[in-house]
């Protein structure tokens, strides 16, 4: 009986070691995770890993995740609004036939997130229309305004959607922005409209995605 007990004590331990997510624990930045509860304090879970919560502008992880993006992009300061301090870019990674993004959900109709209607077409959008502001290196000081990009999920599928909107990287925390921190510099804000024609979670609030010109 005793050896029966042993191993099946040895077994448990091997199972929770080899599969963490089973032990319940709480998990930190950069942490393994798959659901919400795995993610201590204000964090949240991000593929697969614990980070900051953008819809709650936490940044308890900003100083140990690298900046995003890279290629060479550096923060071109910090605002500090709300008791907590934002790093601002000018640029954003360079554009390839695939480039690395975040997909973050936007409300660009009338009294939604953006506090003032597109600066594209200075019109406000529909949530059933697809359309995406871009981080403001991607913006580009407008030259993407009008154009057409290709967005892919992870599950296999794409849409092609319009650039209305800057994400403002530089600047935030101010009525024009509704009060809303600088966004990172990785980012393709999208409408209701686009989430839905990726068969993506609005709840998940922030996926990894690519883009490319379409």
């Amino acid at each position: 009986m005793a050896n029966t007990v042993s191993l099946m004590l040895a077994f448990f331990i091997t199972i929770t070691i080899s599969f963490p997510f089973l032990s319940h624990a709480i998990s930190s930045c950069n942490g393994p995770c798959r659901t919400l509860d795995d993610c201590s304090g204000q964090l949240i879970c991000i593929t697969s890993k614990c980070n900051d919560d953008p819809d709650v502008g936490t940044h308890i992880c900003s100083n140990a995740n690298p900046a995003p993006g890279g290629g060479g992009c550096q923060s071109s300061g910090t605002l500090t609004c709300g008791g907590n301090s934002y790093k601002k870019y000018k640029c954003s990674p360079p554009v390839t036939s695939s480039t690395k993004a975040l997909l973050t959900l936007n409300d660009f109709s009338k009294g939604g997130d953006g506090g003032a209607p597109s600066e594209s077409d200075e019109r406000w959008h529909e949530k059933t229309e697809r359309v995406v502001a871009l981080s403001t290196g991607w913006y580009n000081g407008g030259s993407r305004c009008g154009r057409n990009i290709r967005i892919n999920a992870s599950n296999g599928r794409s849409v092609v959607v319009k650039v209305v909107d800057e994400c403002d990287s530089e600047n935030g925390c101010d009525a024009d922005h509704a009060g809303q921190p600088p966004c990172r510099n990785n980012i393709v804000d999208g409408s209701d409209a686009v989430w839905d024609a990726l068969g993506l979670n609005k709840g998940r609030g922030v996926v990894d995605v690519s883009w490319s010109m379409a």
